[in-house]
């Protein structure tokens, strides 16, 4: 093939993938994003319906390292994040009620995946496509979806930024040492509840950190700068009690969060919507920033590597990106047989 650039595919439109793919496209690759989801964003989630919307994954951002305090920077500039002040409270043990605020904490504007959505502006998203398979050829990678079966295209490189184990599946047939790598992360899940009431709920706070019972992380999503519609409240299960529930029916969890919602001084909810976050977070960081194999093309990013946080996720994307550029070289002109 004479193609006079590198095409790269990107597995994964969340927050990593989109930071990659970003880098990448920006540096004059050509980069195709492929996500499962209907829209950006992955785990920066927000659900919304008649009159009501809520963030159900991720709750806020922190921005610790100076690369990514300015692409969050950016992000406010370009009006798609604001901080958050909330009333935090610590519930349980001898915590006291109210925590001094001593973190900047940021979120979407007007919702969480407003970021990503900003991010995936220009970008090739071919979302609603579930790759199962890859194979490679003389001319580079193929990829085969559930929903297109093998695709035409060749790729000269192949990124992952999705759960590690979700990658391991795609990697074993070729690539068994590098899906050990992945599978051998440990993933924590999280239930998450989204609490639709009928008036306000005024506790005193506006987002509380618990520890006791099922709950974790409790907040008024109504808080949030931007946002719009009724009062909502977003409640999310210790990684403990949601591995025990992991098979648990969605009614049944409801009923336990909404219980314990309530015992916290909630009132019932006028209605209730559940998701299940099978990888929520890393139980634990690695030793490196991205995996990337230069002998055969193929690398992996994602908060997993680096420890859970949407800087994390932002990170990793980038620093695969970089290892992409290093030895990958662009073409512009003429065959680009060396990438081949």
């Amino acid at each position: 093939m004479t193609t006079n650039r590198p095409h790269i595919a990107v597995i994964g439109a969340g927050l990593a993938g989109l930071s990659c793919a970003r880098q990448l496209q920006e540096t004059g690759y050509m980069v195709t994003v492929f996500d499962s989801g209907a829209q950006p964003g992955g785990r920066m989630g927000t659900r919304r319906g008649q009159g009501w919307q809520c963030d159900h994954g991720a709750q806020y951002f922190t921005a610790r390292d100076p690369a990514f305090s300015e692409e969050v920077a950016r992000w406010e500039a370009a009006g798609v994040a604001g901080l958050w002040e909330p009333r935090l409270a610590v519930i349980g043990g001898n915590a006291p009620a109210l925590e001094q605020r001593s973190t900047a904490r940021f979120v979407g504007v007007p919702r969480m995946n407003a970021p990503a959505s900003w991010l995936a502006t220009g970008l090739v998203i071919r979302n609603r496509v579930t790759i199962r398979h890859m194979r490679h050829d003389d001319a580079g990678w193929r990829l085969r979806s559930d929903e297109h079966g093998l695709h035409p295209e060749h790729y000269d490189a192949v990124l992952f930024a999705v759960p590690p184990q979700q990658a391991a599946e795609l990697l074993e047939p070729l690539l068994p040492l590098t899906a050990q790598l992945a599978s051998e992360a440990v993933m924590q899940p999280c239930w998450s509840v989204t609490l639709r009431l009928a008036q306000r709920h005024a506790p005193g706070y506006d987002a509380a950190f618990v520890n006791e019972g099922p709950l974790r992380w409790l907040a008024r999503d109504s808080s949030k700068p931007g946002r719009e519609g009724g009062e909502v409240w977003v409640a999310q299960a210790s990684p403990e009690w949601s591995a025990a529930h992991i098979d648990t029916p969605d009614s049944e969890v409801a009923a336990s969060m909404v219980a314990a919602f309530r015992a916290l001084g909630g009132p019932a909810p006028g209605a209730v919507s559940v998701h299940r976050w099978l990888y929520a977070k890393a139980a634990a960081e690695s030793s490196r920033r991205a995996v990337w194999i230069p002998a055969v093309r193929v690398g992996l990013c994602g908060d997993w590597l680096l420890g859970g946080r949407a800087e994390d996720a932002w990170l990793s994307g980038r620093a695969l990106a970089s290892s992409v550029t290093a030895s990958v070289p662009l073409c512009f002109g003429e065959p680009c047989s060396s990438a081949r």
